[in-house]
């Protein structure tokens, strides 16, 4: 993943997005590309149309803050965008530890928390580098998949949604959880250039899916915070949960994501029947399975 390169997709792709009518831009002659003109981009961020056009055919290396921020505001980013803007150009370096993947594990005290939002009928789950599934409470298993018992590879988020066709009947929304998934990687990519493993795993994804590739051309970039998810349980039929992302303190690149619906609702009731079949499911597997020696 050059970051040159990932520059200039970058900037052109957001150019693309933008109405001229919406900027105040003349709609003069015949447009050939939909969006803005690299002419039109440089005069609402105030520098030279040679300047610019070099920044996006990569043929510069140096950008000051106050370039980017003029660029970030002409090309109307949210926060996420301008971020993923910043990284992709000023950090053109390999950052230590992007050549092999590091073990990362769950602590303690997370196990606990996650057991006890077991108990409040919340799933929840803890993401690290790459959209990998580190831990989740039993609920989370019920609701999404029991990635414990998947081969270590297949213990990730993109992958489970890219490449499992249970996925695609279980959210409500598949599109939109698969752009949001590829968008979460793609503020990876930036944060972590030349990162090998994430450069496995896009590579892996883009061979395999055609919807991934596609997402992945489109340049987009989100940081998930707060939001809602739709899903279509075989179990428990369909439901709705609101879901928060909270970075752990301390824990290098591990996000717990916690679901919860609102009390007395259908969708509250839901998550409390697919609690009870997971403890009726795990009883009988544990009365099935033969004693230890």
């Amino acid at each position: 993943m050059d970051q040159l390169v990932t520059l200039g997709e970058f900037l052109k792709s957001c150019r693309s997005r933008l109405d001229p009518d919406e900027v105040g831009m003349p709609r003069t002659g015949r447009r050939r590309v939909s969006g803005l003109r690299r002419e039109e981009l440089a005069q609402l961020a105030g520098m030279s149309v040679d300047y610019y056009t070099r920044l996006e055919q990569g043929r510069s290396r140096t950008a000051s803050h106050a370039v980017l921020d003029a660029l970030a505001a002409a090309l109307r980013l949210d926060g996420a965008e301008r971020a993923h803007l910043f990284d992709l150009a000023t950090d053109h370096r390999p950052r230590p530890g992007t050549g092999d993947r590091k073990l990362q594990r769950v602590n303690a005290t997370t196990q606990q928390v996650l057991s006890a939002l077991d108990s409040a009928y919340s799933p929840a789950f803890v993401l690290g580098r790459y959209t990998d599934v580190l831990a989740g409470n039993r609920l989370a298993s019920a609701l999404i998949t029991d990635f414990a018992v998947l081969p270590s590879h297949d213990r990730n988020q993109a992958r489970f949604v890219f490449l499992d066709p249970y996925a695609r009947e279980l959210y409500g929304e598949w599109h939109s959880v698969a752009a949001d998934t590829a968008a979460m990687l793609r503020m990876e990519a930036g944060r972590r250039p030349g990162d090998r493993v994430l450069s496995t795993l896009v590579s892996e994804l883009s061979a395999r899916s055609p919807e991934f590739r596609a997402l992945w051309a489109d340049q987009r970039v989100i940081e998930r915070a707060d939001g809602t998810k739709a899903y279509h349980h075989p179990v428990v039929g369909d439901l709705t949960v609101s879901y928060q992302a909270m970075a752990l303190a301390g824990q290098d690149d591990q996000t717990l994501f916690a679901y919860t619906t609102r009390p007395g609702s259908r969708d509250e009731t839901a998550l409390r029947l697919l609690a009870t079949w997971k403890s009726s499911v795990d009883a009988r597997r544990a009365h099935d399975e033969p004693a230890s020696p």
